[in-house]
């Protein structure tokens, strides 16, 4: 019978896989935030990155370019699509990784018109084919706010609306998948800005 301290460490070892630590075959999705977009906007749907977003994209693309990923997946937003090209010019397109739909309310709310169901169907489909076409890779995803909220909130098996987050421009979300599991490993990880 094992000692209590070579016990203890193959119990430490055993919930460590069980979440996906040091587990091969393992696929690290990097969920980011675009960078931002906001400063001196206007009514455009789909804004242009902000020069303090060049900035944030410059030193996501810093940190991320020394990994060497497998790939760099984005949305077809604009503020998506120049923050991947900021990192690397093979960016792979895919729509699924688009903005929750919404709308600004008379009163300046947020109004949701995409039900979290479909956010959630949408992201789930993305992340899992991303994750089978890389195996065992790091992957780059750059998306939206709401949408990684909402798709985050359901790995995390709460309901919508409970994960009080708001991922901040080029903050990393990692997600380890395999096969049908996914595990969040990192949330809002900014210190590339820092």
């Amino acid at each position: 019978m094992a000692s209590s301290p070579e016990r203890m460490t193959e119990a430490m070892r055993s919930l460590e896989a069980s979440f996906l630590i040091g587990v091969d075959g393992v696929t690290e999705v990097w969920l980011v935030r675009h960078a931002d977009c906001y400063e001196g906007m206007s009514e455009r749907a789909d804004p242009q990155l902000s020069a303090l977003g060049r900035k944030q994209a410059e030193l996501l693309a810093k940190r991320i370019r020394r990994l060497k990923p497998a790939a760099v997946y984005c949305s077809p937003y604009r503020r998506a699509l120049e923050t991947a090209r900021t990192i690397t010019d093979d960016v792979h397109v895919d729509d699924r990784l688009i903005e929750m739909e919404m709308e600004l309310g008379d009163g300046g709310e947020l109004n949701f018109k995409e039900l979290p169901d479909r956010v959630i169907e949408r992201m789930s489909a993305a992340v899992d084919d991303i994750a089978r076409a890389h195996p065992g890779e790091r992957v780059i995803v750059v998306a939206h706010g709401a949408a990684m909220i909402v798709f985050l909130t359901h790995v995390l098996r709460l309901e919508p609306g409970h994960l009080r987050f708001l991922p901040y421009f080029t903050s990393v979300n990692v997600v380890r998948v395999l096969g049908d599991r996914q595990i969040v490993a990192t949330l809002g990880d900014t210190s590339h800005l820092e």
